[in-house]
């Protein structure tokens, strides 16, 4: 019998009209997510933590600690290049996914560890970027292979499986933010550990399910198929060789367009990287967290709302998948369920803690949580704009992002204008850095989905790893200029005020913006007929 989906007979059940096993995908990802993001929203804060106190840090400069949060970021983008290879010629996917989870795993428990001693800080940390590299871009592959064809139900699993991202993220950065910062910084490392060893068990125990997708080539069930694809597509590629004096234009002109817009990627995750750097700084030091009265009771209300909500939406995609897979995948399933009934509890202490406060600070972590709220409240729509006649070319959305984030960073600079010279606190109003986040959504929204979008669709079939790869190194550079930029922030700050620091992430994203608005119709003729 044949069946729709790859996998075992199993992932022929379906969840919302999708095989099993991409639900198990969602939460395996939605957990690495929600480490990833807690250990974002908690490395520069912890940093620049103060050597004495009830919670206390490294006491390190703002400039060290950026410096190393830009590094951090930026190996982070470098390293799937090369878990890509070792999972494609060693591990296969599957073995990679778990060896990833699992030095992730090792990694937080190092971190959490750093209390007695601070080596283990170092060791964590190199821990959670080698893990990174294995688990991350071969989860992204299976996820692929559950679908025989390419058309409306792969997008929409993936569309699903991005989900799953940003639900972890939200839930990441909520949650270890407000432990890390309320209780202790090693709690908070911690706890996105937990989260990384149950999404590891629960993918473990339930592989199966993908029948022989992801493991070593010489195991899959479509490695006959394989070999017979490689056969073609050699055969192919010497004829693309002979034809190359008619294709070698088209070809370097679709490169160049890849490469422009590697480059002004780069503009843009430079500034928009900021969010774990001087924003987050900027939201602990200069912003007015403290709440009191009516405005307390509001964020209270809107906070357990915009928290216990998706956590609902959540937990039943959870009982949807139970019901489909408890009985082959049991133990899997009870990993799973003890996360949530984990997150769960920790979610309504954390609610309950705050509603019995006469008084609320908000938590400078809290603000990063904006970005995935403001992609699952307007992702819906941007999909039916560029769905619809209004849906601009790949340069002009590049602008629009490019411009947005610029925008975003308008809002911070003009809220930062009565801060004196040097100052080292102050009061802004919140809205300043909501606003920026608002406005850093958006342009994600415009410019991210595109750019791996055309890169697959420019390359030859040929060079398209190598494209990735020069595509991740230009989020590498992005992150590594961006950590020593915001480096900058206490010299400039001294001298011409934070208002100017953030205008130069107003005026450098804005104004490659403008230089993609004018150069759009040399783009389009250059990508030879790729929309």
């Amino acid at each position: 019998m044949e069946f729709k989906f790859g996998g075992s007979e199993i992932n022929q059940r379906t969840v919302l009209g999708h095989p099993s096993g991409l639900f198990v995908l969602f939460f395996t990802e939605m957990w690495e997510r929600f480490s990833y993001y807690g250990m974002r929203a908690l490395l520069v804060l912890f940093l620049i933590a103060s050597l004495t106190g009830e919670n206390e840090g490294w006491g390190w400069e703002r400039a060290d600690a950026t410096i190393l949060y830009g590094w951090y970021i930026g190996l982070v983008y470098l390293t799937p290049i090369i878990g890509g290879i070792i999972a494609d010629k060693i591990t296969g996917y599957r073995n990679a996914v778990v060896i990833g989870a699992l030095i992730m795993t090792l990694g937080h428990a190092s971190m959490a560890l750093e209390v007695f001693v601070d080596i283990f800080f170092w060791i964590g940390l190199v821990m959670l970027i080698i893990g990174n590299g294995m688990f991350k871009p071969n989860i992204s592959s299976i996820v692929g292979q559950l679908y025989k064809d390419q058309g409306k139900e792969k997008d929409a699993g993936y569309t699903i499986f991005y989900m799953g991202i940003n639900a972890g993220a939200f839930l990441g950065i909520l949650l270890c933010g407000y432990i890390g910062e309320n209780v202790g910084w090693h709690y908070g490392f911690g706890l996105a550990g937990v989260f990384m060893f149950f999404g590891m068990l629960q993918f473990y125990f339930a592989q199966k399910i993908f029948g022989k997708i992801g493991l070593s080539p010489s195991k899959s069930e479509d490695f006959d198929d394989a070999m017979e694809e490689s056969v073609e597509d050699t055969q192919e590629a010497v004829a693309d060789v002979m034809d190359e004096a008619k294709r070698s234009k088209v070809t370097r002109d679709r490169l160049i367009v890849i490469g422009i817009f590697a480059l002004f990627t780069t503009f843009f995750w430079w500034a928009f990287e900021q969010a774990g750097s001087s924003m987050t700084i900027f939201a602990n030091d200069y912003t007015d967290r403290a709440l009191v009265g009516n405005a307390a009771l509001t964020f209270k209300v809107i906070n357990a709302i915009i928290t216990v909500v998706p956590l609902l939406v959540i937990s039943w995609v959870l009982a949807l998948l139970f019901k489909q897979t408890f009985g082959h995948y049991a133990l899997s399933n009870v990993f799973l369920g003890t996360s949530f009934v984990i997150i769960w509890g920790i979610v309504i202490w954390m609610l309950v803690r705050e509603f019995q406060s006469d008084t609320t600070e908000v938590a400078a972590s809290w603000f990063s949580v904006l970005n995935s709220l403001f992609i699952i409240i307007f992702a819906p729509m941007f999909s039916k704009l560029w769905q619809s006649k209004i849906n601009p070319s790949g340069p002009i959305k590049f602008a629009i992002g490019l411009i947005l984030v610029g925008v975003g960073f308008a809002a911070l600079a003009y809220g930062s204008m009565d801060i004196p010279l040097g100052a080292k606190t102050a009061s802004v109003s919140m809205i300043w850095l909501i606003l920026a986040f608002l406005f850093h959504t958006l342009g994600e929204l415009c410019l991210s989905p595109v750019g791996l979008s055309y890169v697959s669709k420019l390359a030859p079939v040929r060079l398209v790893g190598l494209m990735f790869g020069v595509w991740f190194i230009s989020n590498f550079l992005a992150g590594v200029i961006g950590g020593w930029t915001a480096s900058y922030m206490d010299p400039i700050l001294e001298e011409h005020g934070l208002a100017t620091f953030f205008l130069i992430f107003t005026l450098i994203p804005a104004g490659a913006g403008v230089i993609m608005l004018l150069i759009n119709k040399v783009l389009i003729r250059m990508m030879h007929g790729i929309r």
